[in-house]
């Protein structure tokens, strides 16, 4: 039996139950009155309440004239099936904590509809997740080895599927669409569910050069500890962004508010010495999706930085400030200046291995003229 309902008029209705942490949904099969009986109806049981929802129900239709909103229909399929048999080709929890971390990096301005949504691309044994909104990149890897396909799908579609993938024991995901006239579709199958989107038309933009690969700063730390640091730091600060400094090296990173009213030091493990500045609100949400420990490389203030844990990398982009620009003017005169210290160090070292070289020479003909 096939029935069409208003998912948000469903989901208040469940919330609304009272009595019972269970709930039964079963066709009506007849069991109903007779006036119920002669519509598709759902038969929902909980508790002491009992109720028969009809075909389209909480579905709104379009006015006569045109006008009022009607409802947008994006469909997910519900098998009301005890032995449906799914055969896993990934981990549940794995795919529901890869689009927790990729979601809130999704653009949320409709004006770039391709960035409103996580590319899925399935290759090479592995499955991608990726998202951006022009500022942040994240992306999640999963082994995934069941062939090749790609789908972009809207945030909004994926919205609450990471905590019921989280009750699911077993996922399989696939993708349709070898025809490559038409849009591509993903599908995630559950015991219970299943999910089909059709994939948004339009190309992702490239994404694999932005990710940083050359890095002269490196630090190991707590976000737990880091996020912390941040709060006291937002504390302070007047703008919605708080942009926050960070100093890295010597074991430590430093945090502090931009217009110096306090700082807080987070311990590292540190390689190399680094300055930049960082929109607070950004950094204290990518540093949440990452969790535990995080590697922090940057190459330098004005570059993308880059954090990883476990398979998941997120680049970001620094914010621009006179302080960063003088810092790594600075460095660079250092490097400069440590440079030709080094050359000429060596060019004296090889000077004098020259002239320790010509006694040597001078005594062997000595030598060998005293023997004639």
């Amino acid at each position: 039996m096939d029935l069409e309902i208003g998912r948000k008029g469903l989901l208040g209705y469940l919330k609304a139950l009272a009595g019972s942490n269970a709930v039964k949904v079963t066709p009506a099969n007849g069991s109903a009155s007779e006036s119920q009986a002669t519509d598709k109806r759902l038969k929902v049981i909980c508790g002491s309440h009992t109720s028969y929802i009809a075909d389209k129900a909480w579905v709104k239709e379009p006015s006569v004239k045109g006008k009022g909103k009607s409802t947008p229909f994006t469909f997910a399929e519900v098998r009301i099936c005890p032995s449906n048999t799914v055969k896993p080709n990934i981990g549940s929890l794995e795919l529901a904590e890869a689009l927790n971390r990729v979601l809130p990096f999704t653009a949320k301005d409709d004006k770039r509809p391709v960035l409103t949504c996580v590319n899925f691309e399935a290759k090479e044994g592995k499955l991608t997740l990726v998202s951006s909104d022009g500022f942040r990149l994240a992306v999640v890897r999963l082994d995934y080895d069941d062939g090749e396909g790609q789908a972009l799908i809207s945030r909004d579609d994926l919205k609450g599927i990471a905590n019921a993938l989280r009750k699911a024991k077993r996922v399989r995901v696939s993708f349709e669409g070898e025809d490559v006239s038409k849009p591509s579709i993903l599908i995630v199958d559950t015991e219970l569910i299943r999910y089909k989107w059709t994939s948004v038309s339009g190309s992702y933009p490239t994404w694999q050069n932005i990710i940083p690969t050359e890095h002269n700063c490196l630090a190991h730390f707590d976000t737990v500890e880091a996020i912390k640091a941040i709060r006291s730091l937002k504390a302070l600060s007047d703008s919605k962004a708080y942009p926050i400094d960070l100093t890295i090296g010597n074991g430590k990173i430093v945090m502090a508010e931009a217009d110096d009213k306090g700082q807080a030091e987070v311990s590292a493990d540190t390689e190399g010495e680094g300055f930049i500045r960082i929109a607070g609100d950004y950094l204290a949400n990518a540093l949440k999706a990452c969790g535990g420990m995080v590697d922090f490389k940057m190459r330098s203030p004005a570059s993308a930085i880059l954090l990883s844990t476990n398979g998941y990398q997120l680049a970001m982009m620094p914010m621009v400030s006179q302080k960063a620009q003088e810092y790594e003017e600075k460095r660079q005169a250092e490097a400069k200046a440590e440079g030709q210290e080094q050359a000429e160090v060596v060019a004296e070292a090889e000077a004098v291995a020259v002239e320790a070289e010509k006694p040597k020479r001078n005594r062997k003909k000595a030598k060998v003229a005293v023997t004639a």
